[in-house]
C-alpha cells in the first residue's frame, strides 16, 4: 500500500483469523480513506461479519467457543487455551478433521469436553450430519452411541 511521507500505518498482529476479523473492525476506525477490506460497521442481515464468526459460551469456568472464520471449536480454562476441535464444513456435513489438546493440560479429559460441547452444538443447530475424521473423535463417537444419529450414513 502506497504511503505519503509521514504517515504512519500501526503494525497489528493477530494469533488467529478471529483476531484478525476483530483487528478490521478496530482499525477501520483509525482510516481516513475507506477500503473495503476494512469493515466499519455491522453488515445486513444474512451477510457474514465479525459479530456472526464467533460464538461463545461459559460453563463453570470453561469457555467454548466456536470461531467460524477459523473452522475451530475452542476450550479456554481461565483465560488459556487448552483445547481445540478444527472442522470443515460444506453446508450440509461437518467434518471434525482434530482434536487437539495443548501438551500442559493433557491428560485432563479436555478434548472429550471440547467433542462432548461441539457435538452438542451440533445437536442443537440440527442442520449437519458429522463425519469424524480424526480418530479422537471416531473413538469419543463409539464411547457415545447416543448420539449415533448425527453421524453420516453413507
Amino acid at each position: 500500500m502506497p504511503t505519503r511521507p509521514g504517515i504512519i500505518i500501526p503494525a497489528v498482529l493477530f494469533a488467529s483469523w478471529a483476531d484478525k476479523g476483530r483487528a478490521l473492525v478496530v482499525m477501520g476506525g483509525l482510516c481516513l480513506k475507506k477500503s473495503p477490506r476494512v469493515k466499519t460497521t455491522l453488515a445486513p442481515p444474512g451477510r457474514r461479519n465479525v459479530a456472526g464468526m464467533t460464538t461463545e459460551s461459559a460453563i463453570k469456568g470453561f469457555i467454548f467457543t466456536d470461531e467460524k472464520d477459523a473452522s475451530r471449536y475452542t476450550l479456554m480454562h481461565d483465560g488459556q487455551l487448552v483445547s481445540v476441535l478444527d472442522y470443515r464444513d460444506d453446508g450440509r456435513t461437518i467434518s471434525l478433521t482434530r482434536a487437539f489438546t495443548i501438551p500442559t493440560f493433557r491428560g485432563r479429559g479436555y478434548a472429550a469436553k471440547v467433542v462432548e460441547r461441539a457435538v452438542a452444538d451440533l445437536e442443537t443447530r440440527g442442520d449437519r450430519h458429522v463425519i469424524p475424521v480424526c480418530w479422537y473423535v471416531a473413538d469419543w463417537f463409539d464411547a457415545h452411541p447416543e448420539h449415533a444419529s448425527l453421524l453420516r450414513t453413507r
